[in-house]
Parts: C-alpha cells; structure tokens; sequence
C-alpha cells in the first residue's frame, strides 16, 4: 500500500490530489518554487519541499530537483497532475529506478501517445477511426503547402509534441499555410524544446468530444462516459460538460469501445482520456490520448460517482479494478467552467496580481444541484506571472443539463473575485447564450459569436430592470443611513425622497422607492416589483427574492455610483434626483485619448522581434512585430497604411501592458 505520495505539481491540482490521499488517509508531499512558498498546496500537505527559483524550468520541470524531494521526504509515490512532468516518460523511468510508484501509465503508454504523429499510426492499427492526413513531420514551409494541397484545405499545422493549443495553426490557402507553419513551428520549439509539426484535415462544424478510460496493471480497461469539450477558445477549453447533448447511445458506445481498444493496445495503467473529433453527422475520429488526468475530470466524477484520483492511487499500487464496464452508470448532468485570472474586455490577456477578495460559492438554491469548486488559492494569495493563470474550476451538478446550467449561471452570480481581471463575465455570458442552451455547438462557437472578442455590449441581461431595482434599493438604505445622522435640528431633519432616476449610460430610469416592514416595493417604469432582502451595506453579495424569485448579485459603492454584476453584466449606476438627472444630461462627454498612431503592447509580454524599421513604409496587414505571451506568440498587424516613425522597443524586452512599442506618421 501506498503510504506518502509527493505531488509534482502546484496549484489547484495539487489540491486536488491532496484531498483525496488524506480521505485514503495517505501522507503528502508538496513540492513548491520560491514564488510558490505561500501557495495553499504547500499550506494543506504534511510536508512541503522547496525546489528551486520560480521559473517552471528551474523548478517544476527539474527532475533531479524532484528525485532529490523523494528521496529526502522518503515518498514512495508520486502523483504528477497534469501539465509539467506528467506525460514525461523520462521521469516515470527515473522513478522506476528508485522504485517509486509513479500514479500514471508505464512509459511505454506515455512514450506511444506522447508523440501525435506515431499515435496516429498506432491508433489507426488498433482499428481506431483516424482523421486523413500526413502523419510524418514536415520538412519546411514549401513541403508543408505542397502536403496541404494534397490533402485538401483547410488543414490543421499541429506541433507533434503539443498541448494546449500551443503549436496549432489552421490554414485555408497556401499563404496561411506557409506562415502558420513558422508560427506553430516557433511556438513548438519554445513551448516543448520539438519544433516536428504535422498536418491533417481540418473538420469543419466539428465537435471536441473525449473518452475517459480508466485501466489496470491486469489487462482491465473500462470507459467512464464522455466528456464535451467543443467551447474553445485558441484551442483552449473553456467549459466542459457530461455527457454530451450531441450523441446518442450507439455513437457513445462505438467511441468507448474504439478508446478501450487504443488503451489495451498499449496496455495502458491508470486513468486516461481518448480524445475525438466528431463531425456534424457524427463520425468520429481520433485526435490524440492524454496519458495524465485531464483537467476536466471533475464533470466526470459528478456524473460517475467515482473518485478518478483514488482510482489511480489503487492502480498504481497494483491493486484490480472494483468496477466493470456493466456497472458504470451515467447519472445526471455536470458543467464545468474554467475561472482564469484573465481580462475578456481586453482580448483575454494574462492578469497578475493578488487576490484581495475571494468568496468561492458553496451552495446554489435548488436543493437537488451540488457545486463543487477545485482550486489552489485562497484570499490575500497571488496570481503568479510564471504559471497558468487559473483561479479556479467551477463546476455544477444537476439531474438534467438545464438544472446543471441554471445552477452555473447561479453560481457564477456568487463567485466573489477581486484583485485581478477575471473571465467570469464572459463565462455567464456563454452560460446565457440561446445557442449553447440548446446544444448547438462546435469548436467555432466562440469564433462565430463573438468574431470581433468579447465586449461588454456582448452581455445581455434577461431582466434590465432587476439591476435598477437593485441599484435603487441600494441607494434608498444609503439614504436612510444618511438621514440618522446626529445633531439633525428638530423639525428639520433629512428626509427621504421616494422618487429617484437611476442613469445606466445614457438611459435615464424614473424609479420610487418605499418600504413596508422588511420589504422595498420598486416601481421602474410601469413594473412594480417587492424585494426582499436581509443585505447590509457592508456586504458584497446582494443576497434575496425579487418578486419572489431567489437572486445573488456582486455590489459595490464607487464613488458615486453603485456597481452592480450580475448575469456577466456590469452596470455602473448613478442614483440622482428628477432635478440632478435632468442636469446631468447637459453634462459634456470626454473624449478617449487618440491612440490611432501608436503600437501599444495588448500584453504584459516578451518582444520576440521587431520586423520593421523607423521610416519604412507598411500597407495594410503587413507584421510589425511579435510578442510571446504565456508560451504563445501574438503577431502585431499594421491596421492601415502608414509609415514608421519611431520605434521604442527592441527585441528581448520585457513589455507591460499599454506600452508603446511604436509610433506610425
């Protein structure tokens, strides 16, 4: 039996790992940088091991770092997570030799699977469905147009060592093509130190659908259900589900079948996931196997019942699989949704920064929903510039996919953040959106929705005068505050009017506030609505019933004005007078400043190069310069014709947000 388990890894799937080995009542190790010294999974295991300088390259990928905390700590186990070394057949080897249990498949699985291009050659002889393609690494640019001719654009440029979305190009003509093979060739080689890129056809209306499998040192491998995946952004998922709306029965039980298949060809030990692409008529075919836990594991767990970390635990210690395929049963429906310390009104870019409030919601008010929040932060920690910037995977559980959305959008309403930026707002608009509600997805819904990014006027709430009926209650208690001021002169003490205008912007709301017992009847327009609430002025979350119907919305006092979220919408509103509103729109408006001729960095970042000079003359289009944020680079267009007249950064820099790399004439 396993006794003390190390986790190579940090963050919420640290934590994650550390639960469930204290429930087995296992000892844990945490391994942690210097950046991560304060870290919540440092502060939840029994021990904890610094192993070097907060770069992941110096610390969390460090093996000899690592083999030296096991040996110190006197683990007998390790348990890799996901991302870093968890798909290092390396690694797993080395731990071999020390006789350490690695809580993952042999290295022979990770070695077949690791590699895109031989695991489409493995899949394809395990009698896997396969997507047509060139399946060897491409030798240049002018090799990889003449490949995508042949196979017929679009076609995907895919880095063979790749993952998240790094390393990924589409193509739909030969200069997409010969540029997107330099791009996903770069991003590769800095991201996974193997520039091998290959191609395949790119399916359109496609869905991103995997199989959890789950297998034994016994030859038994089994299939837990399929997870939907297909709302993507660049390749990154942003919500999970289980199951998905799209299959039905038979396609479901041919995809885990042919996953099963692919597990035992390479005898494959712990829990794994097949993952598949699925046209619009349902044929499905392989994409790659992720020989770790994926990061959306819990929407399976939610529907399964089954602990996937426990259950990697017992493989890795030799023990049989307790359950058959016969007993797996699917109950109920699961989402997941992906918190990211990150900005969608500003193309999603990376913020850093610390937590100063962080209010996770535990609960929703339909008794028979459950959320569940894995995270590895807590109030008062930091978002780190050098690891991925999750917050959080929130996740909702309900008997049909409508409950398990309803309670989502709930519980986004509670989840409590700031600090940072965050994506919550682009979450609950997803999670509001008609097309996704009825299941009419594909990886291009984001792309197709929202083509230009996501901007506030993107989130639309069900009930605008909810909000206004908020924001007069707010003000009607900070009025009364107001008027219990002391040392009033008797008879002339404050009173408090009834009749307000709250202005949203440029749209002005006649409101009347009054209050009988614990209640406030609102009157916005013709509609009258009764709020109840116990809310005090010190609280952020606007907790009660609005014409007996539950609502929770995050609320703020801003100068002036009450800021009001809810429904991933934020109202900044202004509660005034009849007189002071009509004032207010005579009120002149400031222009933004004119940025037109400047090249401002959208990210904090690294200058990778600068492809004009100062002087040049650029069309239209035309690369300026590129900048690698979080592994990935972002190249930097001209928007119009224009001539370069300074430039004031230089390849190598070290960029903050907002920064002016260049001016144009």
């Amino acid at each position: 039996m396993i006794k003390k388990i190390l986790i190579a890894n940090r963050g919420e799937i640290a934590c994650r790992v550390i639960k469930t080995a204290q429930k087995m009542g296992i000892m844990t190790v945490a391994v942690y940088s210097e950046a991560d010294n304060l870290a919540l999974h440092v502060a939840m295991a029994d021990e904890a091991v610094c192993i070097g300088p907060a770069p992941s390259a110096e610390s969390y990928l460090v093996q000899k770092n690592i083999l030296q905390a096991i040996r110190d700590t006197k683990a007998d186990a390790v348990h890799p997570g996901y991302g870093f070394l968890s798909e290092n057949a390396s690694f797993a080897r080395a731990l071999a030799r020390e006789k350490i249990a690695f809580i993952g498949p042999k290295p022979r699985a990770i070695t077949a699977m690791g590699d895109k291009i031989e695991s489409k050659k493995l899949a394809k002889k395990a009698g896997v469905s396969t997507v047509p393609g060139y399946p060897d690494a491409i030798k240049n640019a002018k090799e990889a147009v003449k490949i995508a001719k042949k196979i017929g654009y679009p076609v995907m440029l895919k880095a063979s060592a790749g993952g998240g979305g790094k390393g990924m190009r589409v193509a739909y003509n030969d200069a997409e093509c010969l540029d997107g093979f330099v791009r996903a060739t770069n991003e590769a080689k800095s991201s996974f130190g193997d520039d091998r890129v290959f191609a395949e056809k790119f399916i359109e209306e496609p869905r991103h659908i995997e199989i959890q499998v789950l297998g034994d040192a016994h030859g038994n491998v089994i299939y837990l259900g399929e997870r939907e995946c297909s709302i993507q952004r660049r390749h990154q998922k942003v919500i999970e589900e289980a199951p998905s709306a799209f299959l039905d029965e038979d396609t479901r039980q041919a995809m885990g079948e042919q996953a099963v298949k692919l597990a035992k060809a390479v005898k494959y030990q712990s829990a794994g996931t097949v993952e598949f692409i699925v046209d619009k008529n349902r044929n499905f075919f392989f994409l790659e196997m992720n020989t770790r836990l994926q990061v959306e594991h819990p929407v399976t767990e939610l529907i399964t019942g089954l602990d996937l970390v426990e259950q990697m635990i017992n493989v890795a210690a030799g023990k049989k699989l307790t359950i058959k395929q016969a007993d797996v049963k699917l109950n109920g429906w699961a989402m997941e949704c992906r918190v990211y310390a990150e900005d969608p009104f500003r193309n999603f870019l990376p913020s850093i920064g610390r937590l100063s409030r962080y209010q996770a919601p535990s609960a929703v008010s339909d008794p028979d929903c459950i959320v569940r929040v894995d995270t590895g932060v807590y109030e008062g920690g930091e978002i780190s510039m050098y690891y991925d910037p999750m917050i959080a995977k929130l996740v909702t559980w309900g008997p049909d996919r409508n409950a398990a959305i309803a309670s989502m959008r709930e519980a986004l309403d509670a989840y409590y953040i700031r600090g940072v930026s965050h994506n919550i707002p682009f979450l609950a608009a997803l999670m509001a959106h008609q097309r996704f509600i009825d299941g009419n997805i594909t990886t291009n819904f984001i792309a197709e929705e929202y083509p230009d990014g996501f901007n506030p006027a993107d989130a639309v709430h069900d009930d605008p005068n909810l909000v206004i009926a908020v924001g007069a209650v707010m003000h009607y208690s900070f009025q009364r505050r107001a008027a219990m001021i002391s040392g009033q002169l008797a008879g002339h003490g404050r009173q408090v009017a009834t009749d307000w205008v709250v202005v949203d912007g440029d749209d002005h709301h006649p409101v009347s506030v009054t209050m009988v017992d614990d209640d406030y009847t609102v009157t916005v327009g013709d509609t009258d609505m009764v709020v109840h609430t116990d809310w005090n002025m010190a609280n952020p979350l606007f907790v009660g019933q609005i014409n007996g119907a539950d609502v929770c919305m995050q609320v703020s006092r801003v100068n002036v004005t009450y800021r009001i979220v809810h429904s991933g919408v934020q109202a900044d509103l202004l509660v005034v007078s009849p007189n002071v509103a009509h004032l207010n729109r005579l009120m002149p408006h400031k222009a933004p400043p004119d940025t037109s001729k400047l090249l401002l960095s959208p990210m904090p970042g690294l200058l990778v190069s600068v492809s004009v000079s100062e002087g040049q003359e650029v069309k239209a289009g035309e690369e300026l310069a590129v900048i690698e944020a979080m592994k990935m680079e972002n190249v930097m267009r001209a928007e119009k014709d224009c001539v370069i007249s300074d430039i004031g950064a230089e390849p190598g820099d070290s960029l903050a947000v907002d920064q002016v790399i260049m001016t144009f004439e």
